[in-house]
C-alpha cells in the first residue's frame, strides 16, 4: 500500500464518497460532476494499490480495509481543518468570503435587509448564503456562521443568543371560518419533519396525539400551505404576521418559544471578516425579533 502518494484532494474525494455512498452525492458535495469523482476514486485505489469500495447496485460500500482508511483519513482531516482554521482565525483583513447557513424562513425574511446594509460598509467582504436544514459542520469549514434556531446550541461552538423567537397557531381566514370553534388537537394541521426537530417537539407537548394532514421541512412552505387553506400552522409571529391573508387563531403559553443563536467556530470568531459580520448581524436580529417588518412575498 503506498499511502506516500496519496494527496488531500483525493482523500478528500475518498471521504465524500464514504460519507453519501454514492458517486453523485459526493458529487453534489463537492461540487464536481460524476465523472471526476469516479477518476478520482479509481486513481486512488490505483495509487494505494487496494479496492476501497465495493460497487453494488446500491451505491458504494466500504470494503474493509476502506473502513480502515477512513479512520486514518477522518484524522488527517480533523488537522488539515484545524490547521485551516487557526490560520483564518489570524486574518484581520476585511475582505474575502463569509459563508453562513440558515433555515428558509430566517434567509427569506431576516437577512436580505441586513446583508443589504452590512455591504454599503463592507463591500469588500462576499457574503454567501446557505439555504436549507442541514447542520452544516463550522468544525470542518462546511461554513463560518451558523443561524440556529434552539434553546441549547451546540458546545463547540461560541456565539451568541440574539433573542427569541416567538410562535403562535395560524390559518387562513376561509380555513377558520370552516372550522368555527373546533378543539384545536381535532384541526387539520401542517406539521414539520425532523429537520425542524426543535419545532415538532414543542407542538407535541402542546397537543400530545396530534397529527399532521401534511407535512413539510419547510417554514416558508408552510405558511404556503396555511395561506392555502390545508390547515393550521405553528408559526413565528415575527414571519406569519407580514402575511395579511393569515390570522392569529390562538396564542402560546409564555414558555413557548425557541432561541435564535448566531453562531461561529472558536478558532474564528477572531477573523476579522467574520467578526465583522457578527457584530453587525447580532444587533440587527435582535431588533428584528422586537418589530415586525414587511418581507417579501414567497
Amino acid at each position: 500500500m503506498n499511502a506516500q502518494l496519496a494527496n488531500w484532494d483525493d482523500l478528500r474525494v475518498f471521504l465524500a464518497v464514504a460519507r453519501a455512498g454514492s458517486l453523485s452525492g459526493a458529487a453534489r458535495s463537492l461540487g464536481v460532476n460524476h465523472s471526476t469523482v469516479f477518476r478520482r476514486v479509481a486513481g486512488l485505489e490505483e495509487t494505494l494499490g487496494v479496492r476501497l469500495f465495493d460497487r453494488l447496485p446500491t451505491g458504494y460500500a466500504l470494503t474493509p480495509v476502506g473502513e480502515e482508511t477512513l479512520g486514518i483519513v477522518e484524522r488527517i482531516e480533523d488537522d488539515v481543518t484545524a490547521l485551516d482554521r487557526t490560520v483564518t482565525g489570524q486574518d484581520l483583513r476585511l475582505s474575502g468570503t463569509v459563508r453562513i447557513t440558515a433555515i428558509d424562513m430566517l434567509a427569506f425574511w431576516l437577512l436580505p435587509d441586513h446583508l443589504r446594509r452590512f455591504r454599503e460598509t463592507h463591500s469588500g467582504i462576499e457574503v454567501e448564503i446557505v439555504v436549507g436544514n442541514e447542520a452544516l459542520n463550522l468544525s470542518r469549514r462546511e461554513t463560518d456562521i451558523a443561524l440556529r434556531i434552539g434553546n441549547t446550541p451546540p458546545e463547540t461552538l461560541v456565539g451568541r443568543k440574539v433573542g427569541q423567537l416567538e410562535f403562535a397557531i395560524y390559518g387562513a381566514p376561509d380555513y377558520c371560518a370552516a372550522h368555527p370553534g373546533a378543539d384545536l388537537a381535532q384541526q387539520d394541521w401542517i406539521g414539520f419533519d425532523s429537520a425542524h426537530a426543535p419545532l415538532t417537539r414543542q407542538l407535541e407537548k402542546l397537543l400530545p396525539g396530534m397529527r399532521p394532514a401534511v407535512r413539510s421541512n419547510s417554514v416558508a412552505c408552510a405558511v404556503r400551505l396555511a395561506k392555502a387553506g390545508l390547515g393550521l400552522a405553528l408559526l413565528p409571529c415575527a414571519i406569519a404576521e407580514l402575511k395579511p391573508d393569515l390570522i392569529r387563531v390562538a396564542e402560546l403559553p409564555e414558555s413557548f418559544g425557541l432561541d435564535l443563536w448566531l453562531l461561529t467556530h472558536e478558532d474564528l470568531r477572531h477573523t476579522a471578516r467574520i467578526r465583522a459580520v457578527l457584530e453587525f448581524l447580532t444587533p440587527a436580529l435582535a431588533e428584528s425579533l422586537k418589530k415586525c417588518t414587511k418581507g417579501p412575498e414567497i
